[in-house]
């Protein structure tokens, strides 16, 4: 029997490499838009996917031989893992493969965002030479509250362990899982004790909005906030209020709420007015949703989904 893999998005050359020599039949599918996927699928005992095209009910029932749909990284909004399990096709990901990069990433921002590293070196590079405005802010003399300790949570309190700061931790789903570098707490003390925030949980209807003005206001600090997870956890209105008046200190963010959905563009982003605020401040850092890719992620990410591929063993 003919297993075919389609490969939806473009991936490291490992991945078909690899599973043609395992036995699967490979097919091109990164130039297809959805349309052309739906009558391609049919026959497809597999799909490897990253982000260009959402995985819905619709594809899902036009693949009547899928087994399994991988998907290159972490998140998994993109598949509509529910109807996957009531249609017995098995939902895989490789959050492992880029644990350390967005764990180095996060430490990066937040130790740039401290030491006032960004602004310095904007106003060195223009001949201004200013020490008392720029300075930093020790990370050993504060707490560092973490929402969500799978794979990058733990990898970025792995990160900063050596660094002395106080490490605390909750992961709604989880119990029973602190470690040498952190310690298990609830929300209510996240709250309390937190001097800065950093996010790594899923993108779902749950934590969609997750921080809201509700949500910060119940810090009983001002607080540094880092988001590495997905842009739309947080309420941009929010952050900028927040930031207007104080209780939040600065922000480091890889991933913005105006992202599309393939993480590839945005919208016009100096069109919208709370983009231009957060552009302007100078406490806030912005990257292009890059805290997962590095050169080492990238084969990382594709090995290990090779590997899970194997072991199902079609």
């Amino acid at each position: 029997m003919i297993k075919n893999i389609l490969i939806v998005d473009d991936v490291h050359p490992i991945i078909p490499k690899e599973l043609s020599a395992a036995g699967f039949n490979i097919v091109d599918a990164t130039k297809l838009n959805r349309e052309a996927l739906l009558k391609l699928i049919t026959n497809a005992t597999g799909i490897i996917i990253r982000s260009r095209i959402t995985i819905d009910s619709q594809i899902i029932d036009a693949a009547t031989s899928l087994q399994f749909i991988a998907r290159v990284g972490a998140g998994m909004e993109s598949i509509d893992t529910e109807y996957c399990k009531k249609k017995n096709i098995i939902c895989l990901n490789s959050p492992e493969g880029n644990r350390d990069a967005v764990g180095e990433h996060a430490a990066g921002m937040l130790l740039s965002l401290l030491h006032n590293l960004n602004t310095a070196d904007k106003q060195v590079k223009m001949g201004i030479w200013q020490r008392e405005p720029n300075r930093g802010r020790e990370l050993g003399a504060m707490c560092v509250g973490i929402i969500g300790y799978g794979n990058m949570g733990s990898s970025f309190a792995q990160k900063i362990s050596g660094l002395g700061c106080k490490i605390i931790s909750y992961d709604k789903y989880k119990t029973g899982y602190a470690d040498e570098n952190t310690t298990e707490v609830s929300l209510t003390d996240i709250f309390a004790q937190s001097d800065i925030l950093s996010l790594h949980v899923p993108l779902s209807e749950e934590t969609k909005y997750l921080v809201d003005e509700h949500f910060i206001s119940n810090f009983s600090k001002n607080i540094f906030l880092i988001n590495t997870a997905r842009g739309s956890i947080i309420k941009t209105q929010a952050l900028v209020k927040g930031l207007k008046s104080g209780k939040i200190l600065g922000a480091a963010l890889d991933v913005i709420e105006y992202e599309d959905s393939s993480f590839e563009k945005t919208s016009e982003l100096l069109n919208i007015e709370c983009f231009r605020y957060l552009a302007n401040h100078q406490n806030v850092l912005m990257s292009p949703h890059i805290a997962g890719w590095t050169n080492e992620s990238k084969l990382k990410l594709a090995t290990i989904l090779i590997d899970k591929i194997k072991k199902l063993n079609l």
